[in-house]
């Protein structure tokens, strides 16, 4: 942990690969829900299996079926950005994200804290976007639409603050990734993120 104060809070040391600008790329995505809730659904087995199967379902709720039209939309609304593989568990969201530096409106540039004043939300989504690289602008506007829904539907929802990234580097390890991905329901059992409700 950094020994900076932010707003009277220590910041944390961000977990982001110093070497990599975020601006292009190809990365693994996971997002977890506040204290790994069950916001999204539950996956069933088939009658008589305690263990999830090759055979099992998720059975997304309302705010789960938003959250998958987000990323199945994402182009939308982020046009340099594709998502072309994810999955929607009942706590977490895993997700391959593209981002092509060949279609974002502009470059990365640092601007020091302080030195600004927002005039309008488009500003102010340049500033975060240049702050924090492309991969967060995605990743965070999706967070953001989802807790709207959920807020204006009177649903209970909650994030966790960060989500976790990877760079894929390589067709191995985007293969590998996929196979996770498509695996993830059948697999529910033995994943980490794994927490039958109480």
């Amino acid at each position: 942990m950094s020994d900076e104060l932010f707003r009277n809070k220590y910041r944390n040391d961000t977990a982001r690969a110093k070497w990599h600008d975020y601006n292009g790329g190809k990365y693994f995505i996971t997002i977890c829900t506040k204290h790994r809730e069950h916001y999204f659904g539950e996956i069933s087995s088939p009658i008589g299996m305690r263990r999830a199967t090759s055979q099992s379902i998720m059975h997304l709720s309302e705010i789960g079926r938003f959250a998958d039209d987000q990323f199945r939309n994402v182009q939308a609304h982020y046009p340099y950005a594709e998502i072309p593989l994810w999955v929607v568990m009942p706590n977490h969201i895993h997700a391959v994200v593209i981002i092509n530096n060949e279609k974002i409106p502009y470059s990365k540039r640092v601007i020091p804290v302080g030195t600004w004043r927002a005039a309008s939300l488009q500003q102010y989504q340049r500033h975060i976007s240049q702050m924090q690289g492309w991969v967060s602008v995605v990743i965070g506007g999706i967070k953001s639409s989802v807790t709207r829904f959920a807020h204006r539907h009177q649903i209970p929802f909650a994030w966790q603050s960060r989500f976790h990234d990877h760079i894929i580097r390589n067709t191995d390890e985007m293969n590998r990734i996929a196979k996770y991905i498509e695996n993830n329901v059948a697999q529910w059992s033995f994943d980490e993120f794994y927490d039958v409700p109480l």
